[in-house]
């Protein structure tokens, strides 16, 4: 079983928040430590060689008479030892006469003064050792202190450890209230789904406040939810219409065939031969769509290719034999990706749908369409479709119905007494199509007529 901190998105961002602040504070208080004691060495060097130098000085101009009692110019500063150059002590402070030699270190004439460290035997000292003069018999001044605490003892650096440690204690900590706190919406929303199932797809998770992360995945949820619901319902008004629109040729087909079973010799077998062909192909073609709904989409992207869309229609309008004509005004290189059957197949839903419904007239157009839309940020960008419109001079569609149209199984009541024999999956077809291909299909306003816009990306 892995540990509880890989485990865990909280335990992770503690552990990793906990890593970099110990490599960040650990190595930052072990500079401090050093910078602190330098500069505390450095003062009281400073300190013990100035007192040396100004009795050096006094010591040259005779004003310090050797043998007695040395004042001392620093308090701090209370060891003063002057030492000839047998080694011979000539005079003290009242602090060192007792003690031994400050140090053994002899400054040489080209080193005059040298800074170091000694242990008497009862404390250790810093020490400035100054030598008086450049000839051979020079005396040599040594002035020291106590060394401080700072400089003795771990006090420091335990005092540092501590703070490093509560400063990396507090960081995890903070760490992992924090990460607590931004991830408890991820908690809620997880317990929600979880309570989300196929049987009842309308819950939505809560929407934190804000545009941040979690914001903006609980919205891409909440759509996603949206989207099933929307699908799952589809699906099972789906199921209904199909199961519906099945049933009636089927059950037809049936009655012809039980009634020429209990009837044989009233049956006219041309008939009924002919009336068994017509609702077998309209079976056929039930299940043809419907199997073409369920593969738009799985597999477009692998066979698309670069296609001339005005092309396409030349192509489609020469195969056809409308009984009325379809007037054109198609612009050259009006160029889109997609899979050529599929719109193929669109163009003729959309063909068959006008030439059902016109009275006089059909008209295709194609044209490119560039211009510019707003954003969500509030600014805009640039665009560029092909616009492929297919009108006809028949019944006008109701706004309301403009969208229902393009539902399965859907046909007006004016289609339904001239559309005989339809599937209506016609439209619907059409609309996943567009939607595959990245683009939109719909019904735009046409006064004494309907009209058809579909569009596509230009490439």
């Amino acid at each position: 079983m892995a540990p509880w901190w890989a485990r865990s998105l909280r335990g992770r961002f503690t552990l990793i928040a906990t890593a970099i602040a110990a490599l960040v504070l650990i190595p930052v208080a072990i500079a401090g430590i050093v910078v602190t004691k330098t500069l505390v060495a450095e003062g009281v060097f400073n300190d013990t060689q100035d007192t040396a130098e100004r009795i050096a000085f006094e010591l040259r101009g005779g004003v310090l008479p050797l043998g007695a009692a040395i004042p001392v110019p620093n308090p701090t500063v209370d060891l003063v030892q002057v030492v000839s150059a047998e080694g011979l002590l000539l005079g003290a402070s009242d602090g060192a006469r007792t003690l031994p030699p400050l140090s053994d270190i002899r400054p040489t004439p080209a080193d005059r003064v040298i800074n170091t460290t000694n242990c008497l035997p009862t404390e250790c000292i810093h020490v400035s050792a100054v030598r008086v003069s450049v000839s051979p018999d020079s005396p040599i001044v040594y002035a020291g202190r106590s060394s401080p605490d700072v400089l003795q003892t771990r006090t420091l650096e335990i005092v540092v450890a501590i703070e490093v440690t509560m400063l990396i204690a507090l960081a995890a900590w903070s760490t992992w209230l924090v990460t607590g706190r931004a991830l408890r919406p991820v908690a809620t929303m997880r317990a929600e789904l979880d309570r989300v199932h196929a049987g009842d797809l309308s819950r939505r998770v809560t929407q934190p406040p804000g545009e941040d992360e979690v914001a903006q995945l609980a919205r891409s949820i909440n759509g996603t939810l949206a989207r099933l619901e929307r699908s799952a319902e589809q699906q099972r008004q789906f199921a209904s219409d199909a199961s519906h629109e099945l049933r009636t040729p089927i059950a037809g087909l049936r009655a012809q065939l039980e009634s020429a079973q209990l009837y044989p010799e009233d049956t006219d077998l041309e008939a009924l031969v002919e009336s068994a062909l017509r609702d077998t192909d309209r079976l056929e073609a039930i299940i043809s769509d419907l199997l073409l709904l369920a593969r738009i989409g799985s597999r477009v992207d692998i066979v698309r290719e670069r296609l001339d869309l005005s092309c396409l229609v030349r192509q489609e309008l020469a195969t056809r034999g409308d009984k009325i004509p379809v007037e054109v005004d198609l612009a050259d290189g009006a160029y889109v990706e997609g899979v050529r059957l599929q719109l193929s197949r669109l163009l003729t839903n959309l063909l068959d749908n006008a030439q059902r419904h016109a009275e006089t007239m059909v008209l295709v157009t194609v044209r490119e369409e560039r211009g510019r839309v707003p954003r969500r940020d509030n600014g805009a960008e640039s665009h560029a479709m092909v616009v492929l419109a297919v009108e006809n001079d028949g019944v006008e569609i109701a706004p309301h119905d403009r969208e229902r149209v393009f539902e399965r199984f859907t046909r007006l009541d004016a289609a339904r007494s001239r559309d005989a024999g339809g599937t209506g999956l016609g439209l619907a077809i059409a609309r996943d199509v567009a939607i595959a291909h990245g683009g939109t299909i719909r019904v735009e306003d046409r006064p004494g007529g309907a009209r058809f816009v579909l569009r596509l990306p230009i490439v």
